[in-house]
């Protein structure tokens, strides 16, 4: 019996569908507000991180499922209604899922997670990852489509927007670059480092979330009361010119074109060593491929230039 072309159509799409169903987050749980400190480890590769995760949720429930990848869980507690539980964490690596466990029912409202936790800074390019240059390590994030969980236990799904507070413990010398302006750059904690604090961001999507970390240095400018800055490692900040002279000029075309201002605090360009994109549209802080974005102010030609 031969099947009608429509039916066939609808069965192949159904069958289709449930494994990227399967792997969807269930709707309980919402997030609000991410804070995270992120604490890099140049030399072992590696990064210690601190999470709170402001939520609501939709209805009582006894489990929280979010995206992990890659992430060594630590302490995990749950606080509602004044009551901190501490959650167990099961791992489904197939799917990069971790569920939280609580013994107590979560009423529906507001509530807190907060993780501990350790991740790897891989050489694959993606999550928070090593970029080496100039004999020495990088730490920079490449997130879309889903590589947030790589560095942050998360909702991570375009759609479960939120916003988020971040903070960098580096090595003293190395710099952050983030979606934020930078609020605070505190001695410590420990010797040889030093705590960034950034402005919150808008409610976006988790793949848009930023940290560089290195011993970047900036060409600063801006356009429209808007700082611009284009950063580069150190050997490479004589090629920024051109880069930050183009922005300028199309931030203040495009604020006319459309008649919308730039809608956020700062725009921060940088161009990254080893990056697998040709660029990554991050909030407020859009990462390049050096041979996009970086020209020589002698001897570049125009075909780079127009790149650019």
């Amino acid at each position: 019996m031969r099947m009608k072309p429509t039916l066939f159509a609808l069965v192949l799409f159904v069958t289709s569908s449930v494994p990227a169903l399967a792997q969807r987050l269930p709707r309980t749980v919402l997030p609000d507000h991410y804070d995270l400190a992120i604490t890099p480890d140049l030399g072992s590769a590696t990064f210690a991180g601190n999470e709170k995760i402001r939520v609501h949720v939709q209805q009582p429930t006894r489990e929280i499922t979010l995206n992990a990848a890659e992430i060594t869980f630590g302490t995990v507690t749950v606080t509602a209604a004044g009551r901190d539980q501490q959650a167990t964490v099961t791992l489904n690596a197939a799917d990069e899922q971790a569920t939280l466990h609580v013994a107590q029912a979560l009423s529906a409202g507001e509530a807190e997670i907060r993780i501990t936790y350790r991740g790897v800074l891989n050489d694959e390019l993606r999550g928070l990852y090593l970029s080496k240059a100039n004999n020495r390590r990088y730490a920079v994030s490449q997130l879309e489509a889903t590589d947030a969980r790589r560095m942050f236990p998360s909702f991570d799904e375009p759609a479960m927007k939120a916003t988020f507070s971040l903070t960098a413990v580096i090595d003293e010398g190395d710099h952050a670059i983030s979606n934020g302006a930078v609020t605070s750059d505190t001695p410590g904690p420990g010797r040889g480092k030093h705590t960034v604090v950034f402005d919150i961001t808008p409610k976006m999507s988790t793949y848009l979330v930023a940290l560089a970390v290195g011993d970047f240095v900036c060409r600063e400018g801006g356009a429209d009361a808007i700082p611009i800055r284009v950063c580069a490692t150190p050997d490479k900040k004589e090629l920024t010119a051109f880069a930050l002279h183009a922005a300028e000029e199309n931030l203040r075309f495009y604020d006319r074109y459309y008649g919308i201002k730039y809608p956020f605090k700062k725009l921060d360009i940088v161009g990254v060593p080893d990056f697998s994109a040709g660029a990554m549209e991050n909030t407020a802080a859009i990462f390049y491929r050096e041979t996009l974005l970086l020209a020589d102010p002698v001897s570049s030609t125009e075909q780079t230039r127009k790149f650019i």
